[in-house]
């Protein structure tokens, strides 16, 4: 073979095309403008949306295994739980069957002894079933309103309470909704009762910056320590005896006072309120109040005569009445 004839162009694997620096302008000049046209003109957006469409099949495809692994798990881990709480569930109806059965036993107890000793039978307090709907405007008061109101058989003075204990009491009333003063509110004031020493007391809200309560006015060697469980006394005619009030938080004795300092917790978290109870007041069961006869003038001069008569000394005042 003659040297004429040899194909001296180099094989495709190694030919030289534009440098790479060239392509690397090239490619990222032509990034620049497809990203600028596709955010101004939305150019590959038709290109995009049929490549979703045409992908999808296969993303959901490939999503099907770790779907039934995901899924596999988390109905084994329910079946987990439910036989859980099942047990638990069971274990809690166990207890309250015994306490249902304890209870009973004391109501008909109570009643007997009640009958024994010729006792009225307690007041049964009649209950309305409310929901928060917002808290007042007013950053110095603890107030919310509730969608229960003069409709709904609701009144002024009405106790408030939850699944925890007492809340407060209903201080204002509408046709459709009604005004709740919190316990912590600085105007708020219910008796309690000291279930460990069977000391009652007054507690009154406003207390560590609007938090808390205060029991007030109670010697500084009173019988009361922390933790001690504080409930509403029934003295006053509208809390029903025996709801939770607070517990004792502090107890601050000091020797150049003559009342100790005693702050109080409400056992019920007043931040997180939704659903209430409103309670009628015991005074709308109570017989009313016996009224004072009111003599008339005759008689009135009838009785100082009397007295007269019965005491010579004031002989001289009896005359002067009977002018």
């Amino acid at each position: 073979m003659t040297l004429g004839t040899i194909d001296r162009t180099p094989p495709p694997f190694f030919r030289q095309g534009p440098s790479a620096l060239t392509k690397l302008a090239l490619f990222s000049a032509l990034a620049v403008f497809l990203m600028a046209a596709d955010s101004r003109w939305g150019v590959t957006l038709p290109l995009r949306s049929a490549l979703a469409t045409a992908l999808l099949p296969v993303q959901q495809g490939l999503q099907v295994p770790v779907a039934l692994i995901s899924n596999g798990m988390s109905y084994l881990q329910g079946i987990k739980e439910a036989q859980g709480a099942e047990a638990a569930a069971r274990a809690q109806l166990a207890r309250q069957s015994e306490r249902a059965a304890r209870t009973e036993q004391l109501a008909a107890e109570n009643a007997r002894l009640r009958a024994l000793l010729e006792l009225q039978p307690a007041l049964q307090a009649k209950a309305v079933a409310a929901e928060l709907l917002y808290e007042a405007g007013d950053p110095y008061s603890r107030k919310i309103f509730i969608n229960r109101g003069a409709s709904q058989g609701v009144v002024a003075g009405a106790p408030v309470i939850n699944e925890a204990g007492v809340l407060g009491q209903v201080t204002e009333v509408y046709p459709l909704s009604a005004v709740v003063t919190l316990l912590i509110d600085r105007d708020a004031a219910i008796p309690v009762l000291n279930t460990r020493s069977q000391q009652r007391g007054a507690a009154f809200g406003g207390a560590e910056g609007g938090s808390a309560m205060e029991l007030r006015f109670m010697a500084g060697n009173a019988d009361v320590q922390e933790g001690d469980q504080l409930t509403t006394s029934g003295v006053d005619g509208v809390y029903p005896p025996g709801l939770p009030v607070a517990r004792v938080a502090r107890v601050d004795r000091r020797s150049d006072a003559g009342f100790a300092r005693i702050v109080l917790m409400p056992v019920a978290n007043l931040d997180n309120l939704r659903h209430l109870l409103v309670l009628e007041p015991l005074s709308a069961q109570m017989p009313p109040r016996p009224e004072t006869p009111v003599l008339d003038k005759a008689a009135a001069k009838a009785a100082a005569r009397a007295s007269a008569v019965g005491r010579p000394g004031v002989a001289a005042s009896g005359q002067e009445l009977s002018r």
